[in-house]
């Protein structure tokens, strides 16, 4: 029988889910890393994990990618971290449905794809963890964030689903919420904001301006962790015989959730609005 504890992670190019590769590997695992693109395919490969190439966007490559993994563990895969996301920056109203939708395709339902083609192995094995990479923008709304904050929002609600529909599988399902964590997230958003923001011709132009200035700085915003303080999170959710539902990590994620169980909506609001 295949002992090893396999776990896949998605989204293992840069940031989070890299990082996330060397802490697992040491700590004993037999990492899988998902990737989109050809290119990083071997450079990941170089750093010694087995790499798989998976585009969330598309059911053929998550097919493909889903046969692929179970040649490598054997049909036995023990963990799935959905890390594999994007951010859209943008105003509610000059999102179109087309730009929401990509937003989607690979936050919620690219995810929810290969989830639920990976959970028979691990149903059928009594034993796993999926663990959802979230975000305080998961729970907390913040202006011209929309798009990632709604696929945020259904992502929590559809894993908390999921949870209470495993029980008594040995299948369990944590949510991680990371607040602002180093890595290329807000590099990647400036230039989805850029190819699809017709922000010269909108309404908030003037706020843009101060939008991208944001987004072009290379400064950390305040408390601002590196990727490791969400590795330290997985590997509970991963290791421990009782992990827990959620994973707060960052100062701003433990304080929006303590004061959106203490403060009114419209006071709640007020706080938001001052936070860019």
């Amino acid at each position: 029988m295949n002992k090893k504890r396999y776990i896949l992670v998605t989204g293992a190019s840069s940031g989070i889910g890299y990082h996330s590769l060397f802490a697992l590997r040491d700590s004993g695992f037999s990492v899988i890393a998902s990737v989109r693109k050809t290119e990083d395919v071997k450079r990941v490969e170089e750093e010694g994990f087995t790499v798989v190439q998976i585009d969330l966007d598309d059911s053929d490559s998550i097919t493909e990618g889903v046969e692929e993994v179970k040649q490598i563990c054997g049909g036995r895969l023990y963990g799935l971290f959905n890390n594999g996301a994007f951010g859209q920056p943008g105003a509610v109203e000059d999102l179109s449905r087309e730009v929401l939708r990509a937003q989607f395709e690979t936050n919620l339902f690219g995810t929810h794809e290969l989830t639920v083609k990976l959970l028979p192995m691990m149903i059928e094995a009594g034993e796993g963890r999926i663990v959802q990479n979230s975000s305080v923008l998961g729970f907390a709304a913040l202006r011209y964030r929309g798009a990632y904050n709604a696929s945020k929002f259904a992502l929590e609600g559809l894993s908390d689903t999921l949870r209470l529909e495993l029980e008594g599988t040995g299948v369990y399902v944590s949510i991680i919420e990371p607040g602002p964590i180093r890595s290329s997230f807000r590099k990647n958003a400036l230039k989805k904001f850029l190819e699809n923001i017709d922000y010269k011709n909108s309404r908030l132009k003037d706020r843009y301006e101060d939008k991208l200035k944001q987004l072009e700085s290379s400064e950390d915003a305040p408390f601002t962790l590196g990727p490791e303080a969400v590795a330290k999170a997985l590997l509970h959710a991963l290791e421990s015989p009782k992990p827990k539902i959620r994973y707060r990590v960052t100062f701003p994620t433990h304080l929006f959730f303590w004061l959106k169980k203490l403060l009114s909506d419209s006071l709640m609001d007020r706080i938001l609005k001052r936070v860019e």
